[in-house]
């Protein structure tokens, strides 16, 4: 008791907890975790922090969003942004002359791309809506950016189109640099985002002439597909390409924890929030092992908690355990897991009216990181091999040093006050006395989220507030110690070392 005594007192004068300690309330359960460090390790690639999603193409040309993606690239291990419309035409890609060519513009395309090489990223390019004067129909997505999810009158014009895109990129940028890209063609054609009918045989019509394109521009640059919502159309995929011999050398798509039991596997199930993500990836990991190419690449282009605005979860501390545990489950299945998005520079539904409605982002308007935010830059320093796998609440990891890196989370489902628990942390197999440092994200620290509902929920925080949002949304607690009190929707990251 002396010890937690210490540790309140200490926390307390930090200005970072104001409630006091009700001698009378029940001690959380104990939750001991054992640790070998002389246990078998295996890698354990960072394969959820490679690839983000963002808003769409243009956004990127704005200097809130290029800020997001810098305190990104300080923070995780950001390798390529993904985002629709690079075709949209805002971007003023695509137009005819008086006798019916095509002109191409790219004079935006380059601007876009040059932002995100500049700060350290590369283009994961979704090839996407089509260009007005290309499209078959003129009704647009109900997207407020109004995009065209048209077929195009002419697939022979959109290939050209295509590979216009590739040789000039690779004439701008080099083969070695744009080999390094990956090429996506489309995004969900198997929901509203494609019209063509029957969907999935005039999705392949698209794809066989976009990739064909690629090819033709250099066979060293990689593409692939379908980019499907709901873990859909894989399996169909791998076969349509092996049998017509079309180019393929990744498959992607989509899936989201409040997805359906019934649109992801077709079944009557209850799948909670927490096991859905990873559920669809057992899915189509089995799907691809038992294809006609077992080995090719799986990326999951969009993934994320929910794909509804929902505040208790996108924008709550909820995602640092339902993260951690996905990345627990997901291990081993996967090549990359693209988080839709970094930002809520983001324009779907509209201008944001509010720092906080459920945005997909791990950054709020303003700058304002999330408590997503900071459970990705936690996490980003869980170490390169995984030992005791077999751990349901927690992910135990090596650094090359030696140094033990533990991530054990408390998961209740969104909105909902679970009971605390009290960790308690033991090393066997360590040279000397272990130390251990701990920092925690939870509802109380490293979340703006409180902080913004205390401020009493500004739709347009004056400066000042904003200013304590940012350091509301830093704050998360530190300690020095095995054994700490984890509350509901709480995720720790222990640092284990002599």
């Amino acid at each position: 008791m002396a010890s937690d005594a210490k540790t309140l007192l200490a926390v307390t004068c930090a200005g970072l907890l104001t409630v006091g300690v009700r001698s009378q309330e029940p001690a959380p359960p104990l939750y001991r975790l054992t640790i070998d460090a002389r246990a078998p390790t295996r890698p354990f690639p960072h394969f959820w922090e490679q690839v983000f999603g963002s808003g769409r193409a243009a956004l990127s040309l704005r200097e809130s969003y290029r800020n997001d993606l810098r305190a990104m690239r300080a923070a995780t291990a950001i390798r390529y942004v993904r985002f629709h419309a690079i075709f949209q035409d805002e971007n003023g890609v695509y137009d005819m002359d008086s006798a019916g060519r095509a002109v191409y513009n790219w004079s935006y395309v380059d601007q876009i791309y040059d932002g995100l090489l500049h700060n350290g990223v590369r283009p994961f390019v979704e090839l996407s809506f089509m260009p007005r004067k290309l499209a078959a129909s003129l009704q647009p997505h109900p997207f407020w950016y109004a995009p065209l999810p048209s077929p195009p009158k002419d697939y022979g014009r959109w290939e050209e189109l295509i590979y216009n895109l590739a040789t000039h990129l690779v004439d701008r940028y080099g083969i070695a640099e744009v080999s390094e890209w990956y090429f996506e063609v489309w995004n969900e054609p198997n929901i509203d985002f494609w019209t063509g009918e029957p969907k999935q045989a005039t999705y392949f019509e698209l794809y066989d002439h976009a990739a064909r394109a690629i090819k033709r521009a250099s066979p060293r640059l990689r593409v692939g597909g379908p980019a499907t919502a709901q873990a859909a159309w894989i399996d169909a995929m791998i076969a349509h390409c092996v049998q017509g011999n079309v180019p393929l050398d990744f498959v992607s798509t989509h899936v989201y924890g409040n997805d359906s039991a019934e649109d992801v596997f077709h079944s009557n199930e209850n799948i909670p929030r927490s096991d859905m993500v990873a559920r669809a990836v057992r899915k189509v990991y089995d799907e691809v092992k038992n294809s006609h190419r077992p080995e090719i690449p799986i990326y999951w282009s969009e993934y994320n908690a929910s794909y509804k605005n929902e505040i208790d979860v996108t924008d709550a501390a909820f995602v640092g355990p339902w993260l951690a545990n996905t990345i627990r489950l997901c291990d081993g299945l996967t090549s990359i897991m693209s988080y839709w998005t970094f930002s809520d520079v983001f324009e779907e539904q509209g201008v944001v009216k509010t720092p906080f409605y459920g945005g997909y982002g791990l950054i709020a308007e303003g700058g304002v990181p999330k408590a997503s935010f900071e459970a990705f830059r936690m996490l980003h320093r869980l170490g390169e091999r995984r030992l005791q796998p077999d751990l349901s609440d927690a992910l135990v990891t090596k650094r090359m040093d030696g140094t033990l890196v533990i991530a054990v989370w408390n998961y209740a489902p969104p909105g909902e006050d679970g009971a605390a628990r009290r960790v308690q942390i033991s090393v066997n197999g360590l040279p000397g006395t272990a130390r251990f440092h701990v920092e925690i994200v939870d509802p109380r620290h490293g979340s703006a989220l409180a902080a913004w509902r205390a401020m009493g929920s500004p739709a347009f925080p004056t400066q000042r507030q904003y200013e304590q949002l940012r350091a509301a949304a830093s704050a998360t607690l530190k300690l020095n110690t095995s054994t700490f009190t984890l509350p509901a929707h709480g995720l720790a990251l222990v640092e284990a070392g002599r």
